[in-house]
């Protein structure tokens, strides 16, 4: 994993400035998170505990993060032994993923005694584990019994353990030689293996770049390697270990063009060239922050509202497929007016025709050259019977053609708001997000209105940002606010922009009656495409106006506008401007 002993060694550090600072809320946003809020001289802290498989992590967090509205047991564990407690200091043996929070705290009796918050690291083995001072476990958010480990257990009661931990050597400890010189003897291993086979508290990816700088992009096993791979290993270990020593980190963030977070790293990566796109840090905590806070609440919302994920494809399938039968039925109708030609000619020609007649073969008058045509007749029917047969059948896909107009149309409308839901729901942060979308769809009728229980959640507002020239810029977070926005808080002579044919948040500029400039639409411009289903491309058409030409039909639905008197921005949407815009 991404998070090696290094990484939290760093970690560690940045947060030596919390010892001496008090817990204040104790909160569990989910089954395998704590978060704890600190407060300390400098300020109020926000210290995140997280022991899932692919997420395992702890560092201070500014993210905003839901909690539930009963907190479940371990939570109140937590708050019944670490509430008002003063951490005294936080402890890592060597390089291993392991942090030690030692706190000071009152007991049941006043008494103050020594509690210590252990956070492993480890992949699925991660654990938060509460200490007490004979060094036995309290409890964990995680219990570990015979029937799932025979070799460590974690369970109230019993004496706190070390993990089993391999002998390796430290990047900071020992000379670049002597870590090359450990490396060289897994001479059966590939060198990234190797060096994390060597070293204590190494990632792959940082193991993959060493490779990388001593190979110069080729891949190396240990026993094909040269002299001067090995020289230029050597050195850059050691480059490495100083810039540690330094604290003149590089923190790196990797993410792919269509903007998925990979990895991270303390140093500089180049391993991938122009297949990833790096981004920097100030801070180990940042790093974290940043890399899993997106990810998290994505996955956080999508395990919350799986439901409505299911319906909304589930009902846009049912209406696709349904908007496909009725195109095929409109081109059957396309032939509607050979019917009506057919009953003409039979009008025409009654004076050779007779009941019991099949055929009439009579000249075309509707063309040039008069060629001659036969018609179908129905020998049950009298002639006039025949002609008025094929003059209903004219009518009926004359009135089909019609109503499958607009039945597809309306087909079409649902679609695009569906999807524009689909898009909002994969944009919601929170609760109150997927709250205000599954009330939206209670609405419209796509699913049964529940009960509401206690008062009905607040509204939120829009999200808000400021432009480099100091206008306000607010984004909907979904349908109905799209239309609160556009419609009703806003003024004629504001700017308003959405992604062009694009499942999109309404986009507003505020201009007190101004004129904004061009940096400022073009800005406004990029938030509307990165709220949007074109976050991820690299050429985004967004069409702006003003407020007093855009238009709610009556009986649409909700975020649907026209528009007239347009222009169009092609922007390419930039994560790191939104969060320079966004409004603190």
């Amino acid at each position: 994993m991404a998070l090696d002993g290094i990484f939290l060694h760093l970690v560690k550090n940045e947060l030596k400035e919390l010892i001496g600072g008090r817990v204040d809320r104790i909160h569990q946003p989910s089954r395998e998170e704590v978060l704890i809020s600190m407060r300390t001289r400098s300020g109020a802290y926000r210290l995140l505990f997280n022991t899932s498989a692919g997420a395992a992590r702890v560092h201070a967090t500014k993210a905003d993060i839901d909690n539930p509205i009963v907190p479940p047991m371990f939570c109140m564990f937590l708050r019944k032994h670490l509430s008002s407690g003063k951490l005294v200091d936080i402890r890592q043996d060597g390089f291993e993923r392991i942090l030690y929070f030692d706190f000071d705290s009152a007991n049941e009796m006043g008494d103050i005694c020594r509690l210590t918050l252990a956070a492993e690291i480890m992949g699925r083995r991660s654990n938060l584990i509460l200490i007490n001072s004979d060094g036995k476990i309290v409890d964990s958010i995680k219990r570990v019994g015979q029937d799932m480990s025979a070799v460590r257990l974690v369970l109230p009661g019993i004496e706190y353990t070390l993990p089993p931990r391999e002998e390796r050597l430290s990047l900071l400890d020992n000379t670049p030689q002597e870590l090359v010189q450990r490396i060289m003897t897994f001479d059966k291993m590939k060198l990234p293996k190797a060096i994390m086979s060597a070293l204590e508290g190494i990632s792959p990816v940082f193991a993959r770049e060493a490779e990388f700088f001593a190979g110069r992009g080729r891949e190396i096993a240990v026993a094909d390697i040269t002299q001067d791979e090995q020289d230029r290993l050597t050195f850059y270990l050691g480059r490495v270990a100083e810039q540690l020593r330094r604290g003149e980190n590089s923190f790196t963030i990797l993410r792919t063009p269509e903007g998925v977070f990979k990895d991270f790293c303390f140093t500089d990566i180049h391993q991938y060239g122009a297949l990833m796109i790096t981004s920097q840090c100030g801070s180990a905590c940042e790093t974290l922050d940043r890399y899993y806070s997106e990810r998290s609440a994505s996955d956080r919302v999508r395990q919350r509202a799986q439901d409505m994920f299911r319906l909304l494809v589930s009902a846009s399938d049912r209406v696709a497929r349904r908007t496909a039968n009725q195109r095929l039925e409109l081109e059957e109708c396309a032939d509607r007016d050979k019917l009506k030609k057919c009953g003409d000619l039979i009008m025409s020609n009654l004076f050779k025709l007779k009941k019991g007649d099949t055929v009439l073969e009579a000249e075309d008058y509707y063309e040039p050259d008069c060629p001659t045509v036969k018609i179908e007749l129905d020998p049950r029917l009298t002639p006039s019977q025949n002609a008025q047969k094929y003059y209903k059948e004219y009518r009926k896909a004359d009135t089909a053609e019609k109503k499958l107009r607009v039945l597809i149309e309306e087909g079409e409308q649902e679609e695009r708001y569906l999807d524009s839901v689909f898009d909002a729901l994969t944009r919601a942060k929170g609760d109150a997000d997927i709250l205000e979308l599954r009330t939206e769809l209670a609405e419209q009728g796509y699913i049964k209105k529940g009960r509401q229980k206690g008062k009905p959640p607040k509204l939120q507002p829009p999200l808000k940002f400021v432009s480099s020239d100091g206008y306000e810029i607010r984004v909907g977070r979904n349908n109905k606010q799209n239309d609160r926005l556009t419609c009703k808080d806003s003024e004629k002579t504001d700017i308003w922009l959405h992604t062009k044919d694009i499942p999109g948040s309404h986009t507003v500029i505020s201009c007190k009656g101004t004129e904004p400039p061009e940096r400022t639409v073009y800005e406004a411009a990029q938030l509307a495409a990165f709220h949007s289903k074109a976050k991820t491309s690299t050429q985004v058409p967004v069409d702006y106006t003003q407020i007093r030409y855009v238009k709610k039909p009556a009986g649409s639905k909700p975020g649907m506008v026209i528009f007239t008197n347009n222009r169009t921005l092609y922007v390419r949407p930039d994560e790191q401007l939104v969060e320079k815009l966004r409004k603190k």
